[in-house]
C-alpha cells in the first residue's frame, strides 16, 4: 500500500475530480517532465513525444474551432445586415424614397461609404436629371467598368480594390473609396442593364477572396424592386 505524500485534503481532491489535472496543460506537462528525469536521459520516452504531438494538435483543433464561430458570426451579422437592407428598401412608396433610402439608410445598414446606382441609356445628357442616387452612363459602359475594359467574362458580383478608375461615379468621395462591389442587374426584358456600385473607405470590406452569396441574393431582390419601378 502506498504512502501518500501530499497532504489529505488535496489528495482527497484530485481522487474526487482527476479531472482537474487532466485538463491543465501546465500540470500534466510538468508530471510528464518529472516521469522524464526520473527515466534518464538515455531512455526515450515515447508516450510523452506522442503526448506532445497530441497536445500540438489539440491546440490547432482550438484555433480552427474559434475560427469557425468567428465566421459563423460574421456571416450571421452579414445576413442581419442584407435582410434588413431588403426591408428598408421594400418599404419605400415612391421611387424617388426608393432612391433616397438606397443613399441614406439601406447604405448605412450595409455599413458601405458610398452607394450609386448605374443605368445606361443612349441619350446621357438628357437623361442625367434623375438625382445624385442615379449616374446615367453611356451604352456598354457598365460591362467595360466591371472588367475594366479587359477581355473576360462579366460577373454578376465583383469584388475588388478600387483604383480610381470610375471616380466620377462616386463623385466627391472618390478620393477616399479602397474598395467596392460592383453588382449587374438584370432590370427585364426592354429595358438596358444597370449596375448598383458600393464603395467603401475599408481596402479590405470588398475583395475578390471573399464569398459572394449574400450579395448574389441582395441583387436578386433589388432587380426585383427596380423591375418594379421601371414596369
Amino acid at each position: 500500500m502506498s504512502t501518500p505524500e501530499m497532504d489529505e485534503q488535496t489528495r482527497e481532491k484530485i481522487i474526487a475530480n482527476p479531472n482537474l489535472l487532466l485538463e491543465d496543460h501546465d500540470i500534466m506537462r510538468a508530471l510528464v517532465g518529472g516521469n522524464d528525469d526520473n527515466m534518464g536521459g538515455n531512455i526515450v520516452d515515447l508516450r510523452g513525444i506522442a503526448m506532445e504531438r497530441l497536445e500540438a494538435r489539440f491546440d490547432r483543433l482550438e484555433d480552427t474551432h474559434r475560427n469557425v464561430i468567428a465566421a459563423a458570426y460574421d456571416n450571421l451579422a452579414g445576413t442581419n445586415q442584407v435582410h434588413r437592407a431588403i426591408l428598408r428598401m421594400m418599404d419605400a412608396q415612391t421611387f424617388t424614397a426608393f432612391l433616397e433610402d438606397l443613399t441614406g439608410d439601406v447604405a448605412n445598414t450595409l455599413r458601405v461609404d458610398a452607394i450609386r446606382l448605374v443605368l445606361e441609356s443612349a441619350d446621357p445628357e438628357t437623361d442625367s436629371n434623375m438625382g445624385s442616387a442615379v449616374a446615367v452612363v453611356p451604352e456598354g459602359f457598365i460591362d467595360d467598368y466591371i472588367t475594366l475594359g479587359r477581355n473576360m467574362p462579366v460577373r454578376q458580383i465583383t469584388l475588388r480594390k478600387f483604383d480610381n478608375s470610375g471616380a466620377s461615379l462616386y463623385g466627391e468621395r472618390a478620393g477616399y473609396i479602397q474598395s467596392e462591389a460592383c453588382l449587374k442587374l438584370d432590370l427585364g426584358t426592354g429595358n438596358r442593364p444597370g449596375m448598383l456600385i458600393m464603395g467603401s473607405e475599408d481596402p479590405q470590406q470588398f475583395s475578390a477572396q471573399q464569398g459572394t452569396d449574400l450579395l448574389t441574393f441582395f441583387t436578386g431582390v433589388f432587380e426585383r424592386v427596380m423591375q418594379r419601378w421601371l414596369g
